[in-house]
């Protein structure tokens, strides 16, 4: 009998990641005679992949909380949607990716109204990181049976509140294995050997566009000015934001090219990368292209996070949270402006600095496991629907 299996994910990270798990999912399966379906809040890349979409939610996320307030409705729809779905048809399996609160009220209503449908946590939000109230750890350990982590802290944390938790290792490194090297990205892309080019990476989400793209154009025209014959890449995460890039772009006076297709060719091909913090930072990372992080909130947010909520984030970029040690430089806030981002640029563009940058992320790819983390997860949520 055809197992189902409902996975719920949200934003271009969490879709990235959906369909390398999806594929694993029908992979394993297929491997050990157990027949699969797999329904799915995600976006197009898990659909290619073959989930079935219940609703698309690579548009509708966001951080903080007046950003977050256009997306409220649509969220809110999408979430009344798959639980009426789930109400009505219960799956053997509901795995959870990310995605914090909309996966936490998700997790609720299984728990509640579904008790003995199995579930699984894929990358738990990182409450490991920064702890806003104890009441959301509680509610993640409550709603997943299993726990599978990609950061080994993650896997402790979790473990240390009581969770069932098994650290399977970052998909990333799995989805590397296709990726480009530096000679056939600039091949690709009309790139010679000896031409500096540097990846700007300011946007996944509408806000990212207004918060993150000036410092990190700014901070490009001020290395253009310093290198003139420097050329940027800027890769498309979603059509939706072509105009606005382009338009900045012309604002700026940049040397820049929009890529399309996998933003690994432009990573591939860069010397550097001048980016917003986010799993691209690890992408980055693992192509061994140094890097600049920065991360902008609106300014009552972050207000909100630092008076009120008392926030202290040790790291915010994901190369610097594996071994909770700074491997890259990250500009935050009110620190994330075009000169200090141009400023650790040019530095990065200096032997020592670049060596001593590759050197870390040898070491903080040690610490990300093996090859076949999806494949591991894969196995251990199939056990149980078996």
């Amino acid at each position: 009998m055809k197992k189902r299996i409902f996975i719920s994910t949200g934003e271009v990270s969490g879709d990235l990641q959906g369909s390398l798990l999806v594929k694993a999912l029908y992979e394993q399966a297929s491997e050990l005679g157990i027949d699969i379906e797999i329904l799915a809040l995600g976006g197009d890349r898990m659909a290619a992949a073959g989930a079935k979409l219940l609703g698309n939610t690579v548009g509708i996320g966001s951080i903080g909380i007046i950003e977050g307030l256009p997306y409220l409705l649509p969220t809110l729809k999408v979430q009344k949607q798959a639980k009426r779905y789930l109400q009505a048809h219960p799956p053997d399996l509901v795995v959870m990716m990310d995605y914090s609160d909309p996966n936490i009220s998700i997790g609720l209503y299984v728990r509640k109204h579904l008790p003995t449908i199995p579930t699984v946590y894929f990358i738990a939000p990182q409450e490991w990181v920064v702890r806003i109230n104890q009441k959301k750890t509680d509610w993640i350990v409550q709603i997943s049976d299993r726990i599978l982590s990609i950061f080994p802290a993650e896997a402790e944390y979790y473990a240390e509140h009581g969770a069932k938790t098994e650290f399977v290792g970052h998909p990333l490194i799995d989805r590397m294995k296709d990726a480009p090297d530096r000679s056939s990205a600039r091949e690709k892309l009309g790139i010679s050997s000896d031409e500096t080019a540097i990846v700007l990476v300011p946007a996944s989400r509408q806000q990212e566009i207004k918060y993150m793209l000036p410092a990190i154009f700014g901070a490009a025209q001020q290395i253009q000015a310093k290198l003139p014959d420097v050329k940027f890449l800027i890769p498309l995460s979603l059509e939706r934001y072509r105009s606005q890039i382009l338009s900045a772009i012309a604002q700026y006076g940049l040397n820049a090219v929009i890529v399309e297709g996998s933003p690994l060719n432009a990573i591939a091909a860069a010397d550097l990368a001048i980016t917003k913090s986010g799993t691209v930072n690890l992408e980055i990372a693992l192509l061994n292209v140094p890097q600049v992080v920065m991360y902008r909130l609106a300014p009552f947010t972050a207000w909100v996070a630092e008076h009120i909520l008392k926030l202290e984030i040790p790291f915010a970029s994901p190369p610097n949270l594996v071994g909770m040690k700074e491997i890259v430089p990250e500009f935050l806030q009110d620190e994330a402006t075009p000169e200090n981002l141009a400023r650790s640029a040019m530095e990065l563009l200096q032997t020592e600095k670049r060596e001593k940058t590759i050197a870390d992320y040898q070491e903080m790819r040690r610490v990300l496991g093996e090859p076949g983390a999806c494949r591991r997860a894969a196995k251990s949520m199939l056990e149980m629907v078996g």
